[in-house]
């Protein structure tokens, strides 16, 4: 796993990785009912702390992303130029940053890949399975945390990568450089978790902080919801 850069000002511990970002809300999510407004004089019960977990071999690098091409919003069912939509089980995914004391973290970039539903990977090192790739789907976006710490994004339920459960990769970058963290999540109920390496690490707190309750929605082409709030260290 590559070095970590310091962390950020407000007490983010060093050695620890993540991406996160939010943007606009999108029409489907709606971060008030649930979270309420975050403040520091309203502070949330202290999450459990964000776990690191490999960003693995297929993060998709700036220069690359950048020789694509490609829109890289936080829509990743999408691909500015082609028609058609990514394949598979479209996820809107509601994230909401928090410090060590529940406050809520903004201007913070996420950014989260995955693979598309014909589990490839879209990066650099798999340019010689273009072919079997879904043009559809962008394998890559970033948002930037609102003042609430919500960051809206929409991809797909992730699916099973040969030798791993369906899982979906993320990095929160602080501004300015002072900090990053990477991690992964995990589909609730997946059978493949108990057998996969890097889940079986995981003790029961860091099982609940990266893992995804999937909700049925309705609406956008919209398959599966999920809001879950994600712990900086501290």
């Amino acid at each position: 796993m590559p070095a970590s850069t310091p962390g950020p000002a407000h007490s983010h511990r060093p050695g620890r990785r993540t991406v996160l970002r939010a943007g606009a809300t999108w029409p489907w999510l709606a971060w008030g009912p649930l979270f309420g407004a975050a403040t520091a004089h309203a502070p949330e019960p202290r999450p459990v702390q964000l776990p690191p977990v490999s960003e693995g071999p297929f993060y998709p690098t700036a220069r690359w992303r950048q020789a694509r091409g490609r829109d890289w919003d936080a829509d990743l069912t999408r691909v500015a130029g082609t028609a058609a939509p990514a394949r598979g089980e479209h996820l809107a995914l509601e994230l909401r940053v928090v410090d060590a004391r529940g406050r809520a973290i903004d201007g913070h970039t996420l950014e989260i890949w995955q693979c598309d539903a014909a589990a490839q990977y879209h990066h650099a090192r798999t340019e010689g399975e273009a072919a079997e790739r879904d043009p559809g789907f962008q394998g890559f976006g970033a948002a930037r945390t609102a003042a609430d710490g919500s960051v809206a994004l929409r991809t797909i339920r992730p699916v099973a990568y040969p030798g791993r459960t369906p899982h979906i990769h993320l990095k929160l970058l602080a501004p300015g450089g002072r900090g990053e963290w990477t991690s992964q999540l995990f589909l609730a109920g997946e059978p493949g978790n108990a057998r996969d390496f890097l889940y079986r690490q995981l003790d029961d707190a860091e099982r609940r902080a990266l893992t995804l309750a999937l909700a049925p929605a309705q609406g956008e082409g919209l398959r599966w919801q999920s809001r879950h709030t994600l712990g900086l260290p501290g």
